[in-house]
């Protein structure tokens, strides 16, 4: 696939205040791309805008609330309005309870959905008529490793991950099907440390490392320039394919060997 230029283009980043969001915002920006951030929290956003305005970034921001469809289609008119058409959407923005099923609210389930799957659908809905028409663009969706392989107290942020990675794959097969020359990139990391997964731990972290922000960064903007379709990390978590041939007792011995099924025992995580 052809090198895909981010300067002067267009990226949107959905969850984009803080953690992975804010890092992509910044990677983007420094190869010359200006921003589009989304995030419902609006303080945190416009300190986020107003530190990346200090680089001298191209930045205008927008609080979103990403569950409500109303409120994205009427902020995507906004933006397609007073800056134009999207080039690249980072679908990031991301929430886990990290609680047993039991032990969670339906308010809780219908967040984690609304934001990690549905949400996917009301940006995506918004953004990709125009690409289509223009015949250029790209869309990331920020997945998991967890929508790989589920995780005890992660039974409603696993479902959400699987959901969006079958919605990336169906999306990329359904746009090359229909002949639309639109790149997209699934990202499946492990923890990664932005606060969000605080207190979550592996047993064997030179295996199954908690990441550094900057590592998943780096790899998610450089897999839209040069047109990857899927990121996975660490290359390790690959062999989630492999497993699945297995007896599912042989999978979930191995799991649990890794530490998985005990990883979210110290989980504090980030309000």
């Amino acid at each position: 696939m052809a090198h895909f230029s981010l300067q002067d283009r267009l990226v949107l980043v959905t969850g984009a205040a803080r953690g992975l969001g804010l890092g992509m915002a910044t990677e983007f920006a420094r190869r010359g791309a200006r921003l589009v951030l989304w995030d419902i929290d609006g303080a945190a956003l416009d300190e986020a805008a107003a530190l990346l305005r200090t680089d001298g970034f191209r930045v205008s921001t927008h609080a979103v609330d990403l569950t409500d469809r109303h409120a994205v289609n009427a902020e995507a008119a906004r933006v397609l309005a007073e800056v134009g058409s999207v080039d690249v959407l980072v679908n990031n923005a991301g929430v886990v309870a990290g609680k047993p099923l039991l032990d969670l609210t339906a308010a809780e389930i219908e967040r984690t959905f609304g934001v990690n799957t549905l949400a996917l659908f009301w940006t995506t809905r918004a953004f990709l008529p125009k690409m289509v028409e223009r015949g250029t663009g790209h869309i990331v969706t920020i997945a998991s490793a967890g929508g790989l392989a589920g995780i005890p107290r992660l039974v409603d942020y696993c479902a959400s991950k699987f959901a969006a990675v079958g919605f990336d794959e169906a999306l990329r097969t359904e746009l090359a099907s229909l002949g639309h020359p639109i790149g997209t990139t699934v990202v499946c990391p492990v923890y990664v440390d932005t606060g969000m997964f605080e207190g979550a731990r592996t047993r064997v972290p030179w295996l199954l490392p908690v990441l550094r922000p900057s590592v998943v960064v780096r790899r998610a903007v450089r897999a839209v320039e040069r047109g990857h379709r899927r990121v996975i990390l660490p290359r390790f978590v690959y062999l989630a394919f492999l497993l699945r041939l297995l007896p599912v007792a042989w999978f979930d011995r191995i799991v649990g060997w890794l530490g998985l099924t005990r990883s979210m025992d110290g989980f504090t995580g980030r309000t």
